[in-house]
C-alpha cells in the first residue's frame, strides 16, 4: 500500500505474484478517498486557545479601561461615588466569601442571590407553564384570540410593582406576593411569542396531523410544541430577564433576605460600596440565566431561530 497524495491511497495487487500480469494488476488498482489527516495535537490546542482568547480578551481590556477611568474620576475628595479601590477595601468580605453566615440577616450575597433565585424559579416556572398553554390556546383558536388578546395587551402594560399591593392584599405574605409579581411579569412575553409561533405553523403540518387523525393532545405535543419551539424559547428568554428584574424590585419593598432588600438596606445605611458589589452580582446572575435559557433553547430547537 503506497500513498499517492495527501487525499488518496493506491492499493495494488502484490507485485511478487507471478500469476497476475502487470496490466491486470494496474486494472485492479483501487483509489480510495479518505479525509485529510488531522492537525497535530499541539496545533489543535493552540487553535482552541486562540479562539477563546479572541472572545475573552476584548471584554477584559474594556473592563480594565473602564475601571481605570472610574478610579481616576472617583479619586478626588469631592467625589460622591466610591472608587474601585475603596469598594474593594469596604466590601472585601462580600466579594471573597459570598456564603458566610453571621446571623439571620447577616449573610453573604451568594446566599441572598440563591434565596432570590428560589422565588424566580417558582414564579417563572408557573409563568412558563401557564404562558405556553394560554399562548397555544390563543394561537390555535380564533375566538380565544378575539376574546383574550385585548385583555392580555392591556394587562401586559401594567408595571410589575403596580401588582405588588394587590398581591399583598390577596396573599397577606411577602414571599407569595413576590412570586406572584414574577409570574404576572414573565407570563406576557411567553403568551405572545407562543401564540405567534402557533399561528405560524405550516399548513402542511396541519394536513399531516389531519391525515394521521391526531387528537388534540397528540397534535399539541407532536406538532404545535416542536413547530413553535423557537418562538416559545424567545418568549422564555425575555420572561426570565423580566423575572430577575421584577424580583429585585419587589424585594426592595417586601423585605426578607433577598438581594433586592439588601440593596435597599445598604442604601439606608449609606453603604454605597455594598450596593455596587450587589449590582455586579445581579448583572452576572442575570447574564447566566439568559445564557442558560438560550442554551436550552438552542439544544431543543437545534439552532433554529424564530423569524
Amino acid at each position: 500500500m503506497t500513498a499517492q497524495s495527501a487525499h488518496t491511497l493506491i492499493v495494488d495487487t502484490p507485485a511478487a505474484s507471478p500469476a497476475v500480469p502487470a496490466a491486470v494488476r494496474s486494472k485492479e488498482a483501487q483509489v480510495l478517498a479518505f479525509a485529510p489527516p488531522r492537525a497535530p495535537l499541539g496545533e489543535r490546542v493552540w487553535g482552541t486557545v486562540q479562539s477563546w482568547l479572541a472572545v475573552i480578551v476584548p471584554p477584559i481590556i474594556v473592563l480594565c479601561a473602564l475601571l481605570l477611568v472610574w478610579e481616576l474620576a472617583s479619586s478626588g475628595p469631592k467625589s460622591s461615588l466610591p472608587a474601585p479601590s475603596r469598594i474593594w477595601a469596604d466590601a472585601k468580605d462580600l466579594i471573597v466569601d459570598p456564603f458566610f453566615v453571621n446571623g439571620p440577616q447577616d449573610i453573604g450575597l451568594g446566599l441572598r442571590v440563591l434565596k432570590s433565585l428560589e422565588r424566580v424559579v417558582m414564579g417563572f416556572g408557573l409563568a412558563a407553564v401557564g404562558g405556553i398553554l394560554l399562548g397555544a390556546l390563543v394561537g390555535q383558536s380564533v375566538w380565544a384570540m378575539r376574546g383574550l388578546d385585548p385583555i392580555f395587551q392591556v394587562l401586559r402594560t401594567v408595571p410589575p410593582l403596580a401588582w405588588l399591593p394587590i398581591s399583598l392584599a390577596a396573599f397577606r405574605d411577602a414571599n407569595p406576593s413576590a412570586i406572584f409579581v414574577i409570574f404576572i411579569t414573565a407570563i406576557w412575553p411567553i403568551i405572545i411569542n407562543t401564540s405567534v409561533g402557533i399561528r405560524n405553523i405550516p399548513q402542511d403540518y396541519r394536513n399531516v396531523a389531519a391525515v394521521l387523525r391526531l387528537n388534540h393532545l397528540e397534535f399539541f405535543w407532536r406538532i404545535m410544541i416542536p413547530s413553535a419551539a423557537p418562538y416559545i424559547f424567545t418568549g422564555l428568554r425575555i420572561g426570565i430577564g423580566l423575572s430577575w428584574l421584577a424580583i429585585v424590585a419587589a424585594e426592595m419593598l417586601t423585605g426578607g433576605v433577598g438581594i433586592g432588600f439588601f440593596i435597599w438596606d445598604a442604601w439606608n445605611s449609606s453603604r454605597l460600596s455594598d450596593i455596587v458589589v450587589a449590582l455586579v452580582y445581579i448583572g452576572v446572575v442575570g447574564f447566566v440565566l439568559d445564557r442558560l435559557v438560550a442554551g436550552i433553547g438552542h439544544l431543543a430547537t437545534r439552532g433554529t431561530q424564530a423569524t
